[in-house]
Order: C-alpha cells, then structure tokens, then sequence
C-alpha cells in the first residue's frame, strides 16, 4: 500500500489528499498541518475580520467528519527535514514519517522585517486565525491601526479594517501602492482612491522602530511619529521551504518543478504558494501565490502520485484586487519586455488607468484601474498569445478598445488553428 505524505494542510494540501483518494481507495494518506485548527483558507480571514463569517466559515470543508470518512489522517506538526534517500520526514519534536510519494504543499510565510520592537504586545502579522482572534479583539471602531505594507495583502487586509471602522494609517516601503502589481500611475490612482477614503498613506516610506506600548509609538523614516493601538505587519511572504535545506530538492524562490509538478527528487512534488512552476507566458519560473494555481497545481501533482500522467498548462499570472470599492487588475508581464511597445491611458477625474504592453503584436500583460466590463477579455489576449495584427495599431491609438480587439483578433486566431488541425488530420 502506497503511503502518500503531504506538508500542508492549506488548499493544495487538501484538494491533492481528496483527488488521490478519489484515484487511489485503498492508498495511504497522511496530512500534516502545523496549526491546531481545521484546514481553513487564509483568504477568508479578511472576511472573519469583517464579520460576514464566524471562525467555521473559513474551514476549508464544512463536514466535521469530512477528512476521516475519507480516511486522510491529519497530523499537527512541522516538518524540520526530508531525507530523501531514506524517504523520511521529520517534524518538530523529533516524530518521523515514513513515506512512498512525498508533496510539499507548505505554502508561505509572512515576511518578518528586523524592526526594533516589533515583538512588543499589540503587533501582529495577519496570516493565521490566532492572528485574527488578537487583531479583532484590538481593532474595534475608532482605534488607530497602523499598517504596514500596501501589496496585494495588505490591501485586502485595509479593506477589512477599514469596514470595521478604524482610523487607519498605511505605511509602504515602494513608491507607490501595490508595486508588484501596479505601476505608477496605477498605484498612484489606488493612493489618491485610499486618502480620499480617509486613510493615511506613507509611500517611500519604512517603519524604523515601534518604540514603547500601550499605545504603542512608531517612528517612520519620514521623519514622523505615529501613535496605535494595533501595529499590522504586512510586508509580504515568502514560500515557507527553509526546512528543505539540505534535503537535496532543488530550490530557486519556491520548490523547483518540472510540467509534473515533481521535483528534481523523484517521488517528491510541490504544489501552491511554495512551488516554483513554468509559466508559458514570460518563459520563466515564477512562485504565482493565488489559488486557482494552487488548487490546479495540486490537482496535477496528485495524479501524477498515483502514476496517472498529467501536466500542468501553465502558470496563472493575474490579480485582480478590491481596494475600498476601487477595482484594479494585472494580467502577465505587467511591467513590459525589453523593446517592446507600451500604452497608458489615465483617467483622473473617473479613477481609470489602462496600461498594455506589446512583444511585436501580442500583448503580454497589463494593468488597469477603475475597469469592471470586459477585463476577461484581457486576461484573455494575454494568456491566449493573440497575435493581433493591425489591431495593435488600434490599441496604441486608443486601448479602451481591447474587447473589440479580442473578439476579432481572437476569433481569427482560433479559426486558423482550427484549420491547421485539419490539415493535419
């Protein structure tokens, strides 16, 4: 019997358990998770944060008896090693599992920047339901919250606050919110969005030092002072993989993996916010946190691990983020490729931005803001590769007309592969 461990009991964990079940009834399977909590999604944390869902709302399944009636034992610990030549891992407290086929699923981290008192009481990353519990019980309507880091978690963190009604002030180390996402004048539109909302933005700005509690006092690198009640950190994440040192699995960002999603270790996979996928738009391995890839990367892996050959298409490069009501996407290489053409297009007096960026006539990624209709249809030019001809003219000219550019351009493109497949039959 084939006993399959999986590390992390997040999304991929979970939906990779459930698919080798389903393929493989009579396989071993153990998932561990390192908190004490049923597996939950972090994305619904903002959501508890809100009140629109209790602590339950976020498990990832509903059913109290789920996992065993699917006979997935769950084990709470965290992996320190993988001995991949003996098939064995090691988790805190010196308990070891022995495994057949091995998926590393264990997502991300939030990113702990060395500030100076960033241990006192009343500071707080926002990652994991205990966090939740600390940050609801401290922001409650009127406390001043600062924040730290405007990414794409970040934001949908404020979002959160915002409606729990707190004063909140937001402090980002980039020039401009949500910088590895959005551009300039992307990230300028969602700044001037935010302030007008009543939150204080820093941008270029770093946090140096929380300097005593209750309230608490920080010190930006701007020269100002700021008193809170609540200090969040959210400074961005990073694959949680450092157990793997050592281990002879090939690391780069996240955990190497090939169209398989195995990694250089055969029997060993990855899957989710730590797995380092090839992505056919830029060419390139990319971590992509999001979990769409997590949950098809996951799919992938599993029936790879029950000897069912499958690949993965691609990597999902898109974002798309509510901020305060303010709707903003990117899709693919955002920020452009060497020699290639750019337009913008910005809007002020709406909250619009459109920015499209061009390889010769295809487009490979963009950014907008203040755009709700259609925006499918540029996540569809993107990750289609549609050669647009005499369309990228019209774009440049005027990029608003993207959704007539992908209904002709694309057609025509789908048309002649329909043909070329006929002729090759």
């Amino acid at each position: 019997m084939t006993h399959h461990v999986i590390l992390g009991a997040g999304p991929a964990g979970v939906i990779a358990a459930e698919t080798i079940r389903k393929h493989a009834p009579h396989d071993r399977i153990t998932l561990v998770g390192d908190e004490p909590e049923p597996p939950y999604s972090r994305m619904a944390i903002p959501y508890l944060l809100i009140g629109d869902i209790a602590e339950a709302g976020t498990y990832l399944r509903k059913a109290a008896d789920h996992y065993d009636r699917l006979r997935i034992e769950r084990v709470q610990g965290r992996a320190t090693a993988v001995d991949t030549a003996a098939r064995v891992v090691t988790l805190e407290g010196g308990r070891t599992l022995a495994y057949d086929r091995l998926l590393i699923a264990t997502g991300s981290r939030p990113v702990r920047p060395p500030i100076p008192g960033i241990d006192l009481p009343g500071v707080h990353h926002c990652w994991t339901l205990a966090d939740a519990r600390a940050i609801m019980d401290r922001a409650q309507p009127g406390a001043r919250v600062l924040q730290l880091g405007a990414g794409f978690i970040g934001c949908i963190i404020m979002e959160a606050l915002k409606q729990r009604g707190v004063q909140l002030t937001v402090v980002e180390m980039g020039d401009r919110m949500v910088p590895r996402m959005m551009g300039p004048a992307a990230g300028g539109m969602i700044r001037a969005w935010c302030e007008a909302q009543g939150v204080a933005v820093h941008t270029g700005t770093r946090l140096e030092a929380i300097e005593r509690a209750a309230p608490l006092q920080v010190r930006l690198s701007n020269g100002q002072h700021v008193e809170a009640d609540l200090v969040i950190i959210a400074a961005g994440v990073k694959p949680a993989i450092g157990f793997l040192e050592n281990s002879g699995i090939r690391c780069l960002q996240g955990v190497l993996t090939d169209e398989h999603m195995q990694t250089n270790v055969p029997g060993v996979y990855a899957a989710g916010d730590c797995a380092e996928a090839f992505d056919k738009v830029s060419g390139t391995t990319i971590v992509s946190a999001i979990q769409p890839n997590a949950a098809e990367q996951a799919r992938v892996a599993a029936l790879n691990m029950v000897g069912q050959r499958a690949e993965l298409r691609g990597v999902t490069q898109i974002n798309v983020l509510d901020t305060l009501g303010l709707i903003s996407s990117s899709f693919g290489n955002w920020q452009g490729v060497s020699g290639g053409d750019r337009v913008e297009q910005v809007d002020t007096q709406h909250h619009k931005v459109l920015s499209l960026c061009f390889d010769g006539d295809v487009m490979v990624g963009c950014n907008s803001v203040g755009w709700t209709d259609h925006v499918g249809a540029l996540r569809g030019l993107v990750e289609g590769r549609v050669r647009l001809g005499p369309w990228k003219d019209v774009l440049l000219r005027d990029p608003t007309q993207f959704m007539a550019a992908y209904l002709d351009a694309a057609q025509a493109q789908a048309h002649w592969g329909r043909a070329a497949d006929t002729r090759r039959r």
